[in-house]
């Protein structure tokens, strides 16, 4: 699967048209009270960095209220979220944290 690209730091669309939530993180909102552009858009540049125009792999959860697939996201061996999570552009989601093996260390 192809991400065409990513339209803030947690959700992005594949070529194919599919709108894809990475599972278990949650980076800064672009807009809205709780809202922090600067943040938001580091997230969103270093996810497109990472995935967009590139081949990734997917593990598909499930879909959320938005219609979005809810993914766990890997391009090679590197788990996307993961990655966020390390680098300080997302923070582990903790209600839904039980959706990934890496996020419940």
């Amino acid at each position: 699967m192809i991400i065409q690209r990513c339209y803030d730091g947690d959700t992005c669309t594949t070529t194919q048209g599919e709108k894809v939530r990475l599972a278990c993180i949650d980076t800064p909102e672009l807009g809205g009270t709780r809202g922090n552009q600067i943040l938001a858009k580091a997230a969103k540049d270093h996810l497109n960095d990472l995935v967009a125009g590139s081949t990734v792999t997917i593990r598909r959860i499930t879909e959320d209220r938005y219609g979005r697939t809810i993914v766990e996201l890997y391009k090679r061996s590197i788990n996307i979220q993961e990655e966020l999570v390390e680098k300080g552009y997302a923070r582990i989601y903790e209600r839904y944290k039980n959706q990934c093996n890496w996020s419940k260390k």
